[in-house]
This record gives C-alpha cells, structure tokens and sequence, in this order.
C-alpha cells in the first residue's frame, strides 16, 4: 500500500509569505486554496470491507477535529461508492467489494478517484486509488471443443487458428502460454496481438493419413502466470479430409478501417478477400469470425461468402476507441488462412456536459458576507478534444458568480449582500456549454433560500390555563390545547411546546399528562382517580427553532373532579362463607333495643360518601328498623313469644352519587334469652337458604329435561349417600386436632359507636364430632352467636379479650382455618 504526500501548494506560498496584507490576499486566492492537495492510494482488489486504505488524516496533515468540523465527506461519480471515509480515525477503508476485472476490464493501470470535501472553509481534495490485479480467475475459452476438417494433403507447416482463452487477470496474472496434448502430426506455435493478447496456432508437421488415422483428438490448454497457477482446457476434434491440395490465402494479413460512432446498422466498414489455387468446390472459400471473445460479434457481421464486414449493434466510441477482429477464411477441403481487420472508431459530438451537484447550502443566512461559498459543482463531457471542453455561466442578473477551482470543479459564491427583506429566495440557473459543432449545452437550475434571523420569542395570550377533568379518563383523552405564537418566519417560527421536569406527588409530570409538541394538546397518559390526586400544576415551554433558540413558559392547572366510582363497602357485620354470624336479642328486649349496627364506608368524597341505610327485607319487617344515617338496627316493638327465633334482615346501603351505588349485607338475628334454645334452629338454616335459592333455577330446568333430570338425580342421590357415608366412617376413626379460629377485630371507624366492645369467638372440635359437648360463655353487654350449621356437636364459646384480637392472624391461625372450611366442604356441602 502507497500514498501521495500532500503537495506544497501556492496557495501556503502565499498564505505564508504576505506579511500584514494577508486579508486581501485571503480573499482574492480564496478558491484556488481550497484545492490543497492529490493523494494516491494503491491496494489489492477483493479487499474484505472495513480493510485499511489509507491515513487520510495523517497523509493530508489534517486533525481529526478538522474532519468533523468540516463535514468532510466523499463525493465521486460512481454509482458504487466504494470506499468509506472514517472522520473519528481520518481513515479511509473500503466500503464495498472491488473487482478490478469489473471496474476496468482489460484497462491497466487500474484506479478511480474521487474527492474529499470539507466546508467552513470549504476545502477540496482529489484522492486516487489504484486497484492491482489478484489471480481469480482461470483461463476460459467461449467454445466447449474446436472441430477441425483437415485434408489429407495438407502441407507441413499448415497453421491452424485455435479460440483464443480470456483471462480478466492482468500482468503477469493474465494469460502466459498454451499447451497442446502430445501428439504425431501437431506442434502448437504461440503469437502475440499487437495489443499484448497471446493467440495459438496449431502447426501440421507431419502430413495426415486418413486412411492411417481419420480422426484426431486433442486438448488445447491456457495457463495464466498467477500464483498458484489457473488453466482452463479446450478439446480439439480433427476430422481429416480427402484431396485438397492447397489453402486460401488472404491478400492482406492486417486490414484497417474507420467508422464513426453512433453509424446506423448495416454500415458498411470493410471487405476481406481470400483467394485458393484450388479449383471447383474446394476454391470456394467462406469468412467467419475465429474469434468471438468480448462480445465483437454483436456489434459487426461479415458475409461468409462476400467477405463484407458491416455494422450490427451500436458503436460508441466513449466506451471502445478502437476494435480488432480476426477473420478466418476457409475452403471446402478445411483448409484455412487467418488474417486480422483494425477498425478505428471516430468520435462525434454526442454528449451533452453532466452537472453534478458535489455540495449546496440552502437556505443561507441574510447577513453572509460577499464571498459566501453557497454550492460546489463538478461539469463533465464524456466526448473528446474540443467536444469535451466546457464553459460554465450563470444565467439572467442574479447576485452570484461562478469560479473555476480546478479541472472540472466549480464554486458558486454570493456576489453582493443578500436582503431577504427584498427578496426572499432566487432561482439560479447554471448552463454549461461544449466546443462542439453543433454546441450542446446542459442548465440546472438551484433554489435558493434566504432565511431570517431569530430574534423574538413564542409569546402565551394567557399567563395561566385552566382545564377540568373528570376522573376514570380513558388514557390518551385530549383535556386542553395551549397555543404560543412567534412573530418570526419558518423555522424560528416553528414552535415546539415542552413539559418541564416538574415532579406530582413523587412522580415526575410525564407520567400523568404528555404534550403534543407540534399542535400544543395536552393528553391525559393515564386515568386519574380523584381519591389519589386532586389537582394537577405544571409548566410548560414554548420553544422556537432558532438558533440560539428562544422561548418562554406558562402555568397549566388541571383539575379532577370526583366521580361515583366506588360502592359502599360494609365492614361490619362481615359476610362469612362458612359459618353464620347471628346477632341474639333476648326475648325480653324493649321497643329501641340495639341488636347490631351497619358500618359501611365509602372512599369517594362530598355526596358521592354520603350513606342511607335501609332495610330491603326481613323476616319480620314489624320487628325492626334500620337507622337511615347511622345503620343502627333497633327494635321497633316489645318482642313476644310468637315471634321466631330465627330472623333474617337484609340491609341495602346506598351513596348518594348519580347514578348511586350500593351494597347488601345479611344480618342473622336469633331471638332467645340462652344458646341452647337457639342451637337445633340454626342447624338447617344453610340448607334452607340455599334450597329456596335454587328451587326456581331446579323447577325451569326441570321442565325442559325432566326424564334425563330424574335419572340422573336418581343415580347422583345414590352417590352422594354412599359418599357420605364412608366419609363419616372414615372421621369417625380419625384423631382430628383442635383448631381455634378467632375472627377479624372491628372497630368504630366513623366513631358513632357501632361496636362498644371486642368479641373473641372460639371454635372448638372434639376428635369425635359425634360426641361434642356445647359450652356456652356471655360476653359483657352483646351476644353473637357462630353457628357451623351441619354439626351438631359443635361447642361455641364466646369471651371477652381484647388483648388476644389486637394481634394479627398467625400462619398457624391461618393454617387452621383452612382446615376448617376444608372439612365443612368434604362432609356437609
């Protein structure tokens, strides 16, 4: 790998050497210094992508903060780039796979170049890199096998004409040498084009036999000089004829023509001529094209019997300047003679100037000095001599000028001092023109903005805003729209609206609201719930797209407004699965006797809170009311002997919101002056409730499927009995532990009183339920009663202690009340 050093240009000579008058000479050598310098790489082809090219940095003398600084980048003509400039290492490496024989073809040396540019200054650097060949490609010939018809009396020293092979390589990669399979009758003789290119000729040193041997099978191998070494193989096929003495002879061993590109088909270009001493059918002789190699069958076509070459396909001479065929003349005995045509292509003035676009700046500032570089372009003519050479100028009176840097470089500047005031944007249109007859010409036309100076602020009309929500929002609802407005234009009128970092209750304001930064809407991000968070107040910022920017704040407030959206929730009396709670009240009990209170609570706020208490339905609706306020149940008459002693009230308790809420508890009241009157009352009472809640769903389902109903309740009866009984055989031997429970504590949570005194209710199991004894204990000045109502040999114990009930439920309090409901559930549901 080499590289160019940067060339000690004039423009340094100067930059150096003018003393106190470098201003002006700064500015009057300004774009000839921003070509600084040629470099010149050279690396192998098929170099793996991210392979090392080159120090750009280093080679250039330039600092890595200069690249960045500069933008510099890569501009070339390709339509591959194939190198990639590295500006954080100033490195230059390749960024696509280079196949030199695709990229140059047989053209040596082998390089493209592009340019490096770097602005403010605006600096410019032409970069060459050459490709060296690698061997990776073997000889290969475009036929499979050559057929040779060859008299018997042919003459020692005939030559016979063999496919040349192709080789992409080049230099010593290229093809080197042929060789021929030992045989009798054939030498192989090796030439050379004039062009470098090797050919082979098979050379008869030893007449034929036909009779002796008719047919001849031979190779034709090509060998290139790479290393390791390639080879591609051909077979020849030797057909030897009868009687024909004497071989056509070109009248010329090299014929030249010349054609202009772009000649319609059918052009006339030459005439090849072969004459045989032979007479009758073996001096007839035939033309054809001995080599087919690089596609010249495409474009040319010569008449087998005339000789004519004419034109088939296009010429163009940017692509080939000059073309070389061999023509090979054949008589009917197969014997041969080749001879060579050169056709020379002359260019025409057929290609209009290209403009390419290598760097614009667009908009640029109003106050840019004279000078101001504002595009780069590079102009190019693909046709030759004085077609080829172009003059650049800028149409119509604008204030810009174009200046040539470099070969084929061009730099449009700012003439005078542009006032976007008077006008805001110019169409500038460049025309480049060749030398050629007739002239052909190229425009491009650039728009170009002025843009203006940022010097106000997003103004608010209002200092603060307002906004009202209700709770349970559906995330993403739009709740306000703030609007700021800029008196400048474009983009420092473009105004951007920002949440400042402000924190709600410990969490940043993002995670409540967010803000649409283009139109200024204010969206919920999530529901609010008015029992967390009451109000929203956070900033936000306007920010136009100035630079520097400006902007300025307002204060938002959003408020959220309470909603219904909580139920009553009863706390006491609390609603077990298992048991039954009942509230005893004794016989002798006078008219306003508490026997329980409601306590109910609701969390939303103002008369979304407010609770009513009444009774929906009761056993006895002339017994009992139920406080509207308070929940209290009290007793509205002197309780008597008539009346049961099993009550059931269900207490609704409404809020006061819109729509309201509501919520139901079943209160149990046993009616009695001692537990064991009340005991074989309550035994049946679950299978009562759940026998009249499932007596309408059992007669529907009757009617529609009475047959199937009542075998299978037949069967499932029979079942459940059998089932039953081995239970209660299998308890009946068991050796069950105690398992105390002790229920949740309750207090006065609204302190009115509801629950004067602390309750500990213990459950008590013998290991044989059949053989249980009840206890039975008063609390101070209330009884409650649990009743587990499918054993009859349950003991209930109520007591007094509060100590006990402080304290939360155990693991082993929780273990055993999962015991419990797991038994009730395996012997009597």
């Amino acid at each position: 790998m080499a590289c160019g050093i940067r060339p000690y240009t004039r423009c340094e000579k100067w930059r150096f050497g003018c003393g106190q008058n470098w201003h002006l000479l700064l500015v009057l050598f300004y774009l000839i210094c921003m070509v600084n310098g040629h470099i010149r790489y050279s690396i192998p082809e098929e170099m793996k992508k991210g392979s090392l090219v080159g120090n750009v940095a280093q080679d250039l003398g330039l600092d890595l903060k200069r690249l960045r600084s500069g933008r510099a980048r890569i501009v070339t003509e390709e339509s591959i780039q194939y190198t990639e400039l590295k500006t954080d290492k100033g490195i230059l490496v390749v960024n696509d796979r280079i196949d030199r024989e695709q990229l140059c073809g047989d053209v040596t040396p082998c390089s493209f170049s592009f340019e490096v540019i770097l602005e403010n200054p605006m600096e410019l650097y032409q970069i060459t890199v050459e490709i060296t060949d690698i061997n990776d490609h073997s000889p290969t010939f475009k036929r499979n096998s050559i057929h040779f018809e060859i008299s018997e009396s042919a003459n020692t020293g005939s030559r016979f004409p063999l496919t040349s092979a192709e080789d992409p390589d080049v230099g010593v990669n290229g093809l080197r040498e042929y060789f021929l399979t030992e045989n009798d009758n054939f030498v192989l003789k090796q030439n050379s084009n004039a062009d470098g290119k090797k050919y082979a000729e098979m050379v008869l040193q030893k007449p034929l036999d036909r009779e002796t041997n008719p047919h001849l099978s031979l190779k034709l191998i090509a060998v290139d000089g790479g290393s390791p070494q390639r080879s591609g193989t051909v077979n020849i096929d030797v057909t030897v004829l009868d009687i024909n003495d004497n071989a056509p002879v070109f009248n010329q061993s090299v014929y030249k023509a010349t054609v202009m590109e772009n000649s319609p088909r059918d052009t006339y270009v030459t005439t090849v001529n072969a004459s045989d001493a032979d007479i009758g059918s073996n001096s007839i002789v035939t033309y054809y094209f001995s080599d087919l190699n690089s596609g010249l069958s495409d474009l040319f076509r010569i008449d087998e019997k005339t000789g004519v070459i004419s034109i088939t396909g296009s010429i163009d001479y940017e692509k080939d300047k000059k073309y070389e065929l061999r023509i090979e003349g054949k008589d009917q005995g197969g014997l041969t003679d080749s001879s060579k045509v050169i056709i020379e292509v002359t260019d025409v003035n057929d290609n209009a100037p290209t403009i390419s676009v290598m760097s614009f700046t667009s908009p640029v500032s109003e106050d840019s000095p004279p000078g101001t570089t504002i595009g780069i372009i590079n102009v190019k003519d693909l046709d030759s001599s004085d077609n080829g050479q172009v003059n650049c100028r800028i149409e119509q009176n604008a204030p810009f000028k174009i200046k040539s840097n470099l070969r084929n470089y061009y730099t449009l500047v700012t003439d005078i001092v542009l006032d976007r005031e008077s006008v805001s944007d110019y169409n500038i249109t460049v025309v480049a023109t060749d030398a050629g007859m007739p002239p052909l010409s190229t425009k491009r036309t650039f728009h170009l903005k002025v843009s203006d100076v940022n010097d106000n602020a997003p103004v608010f009309p209002r200092g603060v805003y307002s906004a009202f929500i209700p709770e349970n929002n559906s995330p993403g609802v739009s709740v306000l729209t703030v609007r700021a407005k800029d008196p400048d234009e474009n983009q420092n009128a473009r105004i951007s609206y920002i949440l400042e970092d402000t924190n709600t209750g410990g969490s940043p304001v993002s995670e409540y609201v967010s803000i649409n930064a283009e139109s200024g809407v204010i969206h919920a991000v999530r529901s609010f719930d008015y029992e967390q968070i009451k109000q929203l107040v956070f900033i936000v910022k306007a920010q136009d797209g100035g630079s520097p920017p400006l902007s300025s704040n307002v204060t938002v407030k959003i408020l959220i407004h309470d909603q219904n959206d909580n139920p009553p929730q009863v706390l006491y009396p609390v609603q077990t699965g298992g048991s039954l709670v009942a509230e005893m009240v004794p016989r002798s009990a006078d008219v306003g006797y508490l026997v329980t209170k409601v306590v109910a609570v609701d969390v939303d706020s103002g008369q979304n809170a407010w609770l009513s208490y009444k009774l929906q339905k009761a056993t006895d609706r002339a017994l009992f009311e139920v406080g509207l306020q308070n929940g209290e149940i009290r007793t509205i008459r002197q309780v008597t002997d008539k009346d049961a002693v099993k009550q059931r009230l269900t207490v609704i308790v409404e809020d006061n919101g819109q729509p309201s809420r509501s919520a139901t508890v079943i209160v149990n009241v046993a009616v009695a002056d001692s537990f064991p009157e009340v005991l074989s009352e309550f035994t049946d009472f679950t299978q009562d409730k759940e026998y009249n809640d499932n007596l309408t769903f059992y007669l529907v389902l009757a009617l529609a499927v009475v047959s199937f109903l009542f075998i299978t309740c037949l069967v499932f009866i029979i079942s459940v009995k059998i089932y039953r009984w081995r239970q209660s055989r299998i308890l009946y031997h068991s050796n069950l532990p105690v398992i105390p429970y002790y229920p949740p504590r309750y207090s006065d949570t609204l302190g009115t009183g509801t629950l004067q005194h602390v309750y500990n209710y213990e459950v008590c199991r013998t290991t044989d339920s059949r053989k249980s004894d009840c206890k039975f204990g008063r609390a101070g000045s209330q009884n409650v009663l649990i009743m587990d109502p499918s054993s009859t040999g349950t003991m209930q114990r109520l007591q007094n202690e509060k100590s006990i009930l402080d304290e939360p439920d155990s693991p082993l309090e929780v273990r055993c009340k999962t015991q419990l409901v797991y038994f009730w559930n395996l012997f009597f549901v």
